[in-house]
């Protein structure tokens, strides 16, 4: 995805002179051509994130377009107070796009880790939240948004399904109609869960973005009164608009990162075991929700 975010960027500043990215020193190797082909329009200004989003605001007010691009929690927890105010206050329209969320940079323990940002941004009125499984998801979904003139957060993933779906902001996908029970698998999860489902008369719905919300399709959708949300962050963001969006009571599992600070250093794929968040966890979950 992060190739993906690079070309998609060049391609833009090609066409639309609004557009000014500010690197916060993640990702200047990468855009290196850029820095230098378009020196007025893309800068590192460095590791000072929250200055960086009050600049971004101020390119804002002056009808340019902004995308900051650094690190999950350096993007969002260290900056909450600033994309409140900045922007969300405001009502100025925005790009971040992070990278290394939840506990994507395993190997560099829990400052690294961000499975905090999609909780915490969704108390930003009118925020959007874009959380693709895919390249071709992000370049579709990044051109549909940066320049409708709202805040936006794209939360780009070390892992990338293999599924990939045409996307339209704020419109779920249903991947998979069974009549047992309903499976959430929000962005890069899908892969895990059709693995996991395959066998099992269940109803899959794909979700790239979580704001705005789909309420008309997840109403349309929900098969036997039980939902199992499987989200690549603290788990719990979009139950209320599950449950808001539901025409019936709901018997509801949740499966996303614990509350919990994952101290132990190694892979991803050694924390998703730790957690209980493998393909053989997710069948069993669905399994024992189905027959509840």
């Amino acid at each position: 995805m992060r190739k993906q975010f690079v070309k998609t960027i060049e391609e833009i500043l090609k066409e639309d002179k609004r557009l000014v990215l500010l690197l916060g020193d993640i990702g200047v190797f990468g855009f290196r051509d850029s820095l230098s082909r378009f020196p007025d329009r893309v800068y590192n200004i460095g590791i000072l994130e929250q200055a960086t989003i009050g600049l971004a605001a101020g390119l804002a007010m002056q009808e340019l377009i902004p995308v900051v691009h650094t690190i999950a929690p350096f993007a969002t927890e260290r900056c909450f107070e600033q994309i409140k105010n900045d922007f969300g206050y405001q009502k100025l329209g925005g790009n971040i796009v992070s990278v290394g969320a939840s506990y994507d940079y395993a190997a560099l323990g829990c400052t690294h880790h961000c499975p905090a940002d999609v909780g915490i941004l969704m108390n930003i009125p009118d925020i959007q939240i874009v959380v693709p499984g895919a390249a071709s998801e992000f370049d579709s979904l990044f051109k549909q948004a940066y320049a409708n003139g709202k805040m936006t957060y794209f939360r780009l993933s070390e892992r990338e399904n293999q599924i990939e779906f045409p996307v339209k902001l704020g419109c779920a996908n249903v991947v998979k109609k069974g009549k047992l029970g309903t499976v959430i698998a929000v962005g890069p999860l899908l892969d895990k869960v059709m693995s996991a489902t395959k066998d099992l008369d269940v109803t899959v719905i794909y979700l790239a973005t979580i704001r705005p919300f789909d309420f008309e399709t997840i109403s349309k959708n929900i098969a036997g009164g039980k939902v199992l949300i499987c989200e690549p962050y603290y788990s719990g963001a979009i139950t209320g608009d599950i449950i808001m969006a539901s025409k019936q009571p709901l018997k509801i599992d949740l499966l996303g990162v614990p509350k919990e600070f994952l101290n132990k250093y190694g892979t991803m794929e050694e924390h998703d075991g730790h957690i209980g968040f493998t393909e053989k966890d997710i069948f069993n979950r669905v399994k024992q929700l189905c027959q509840a």
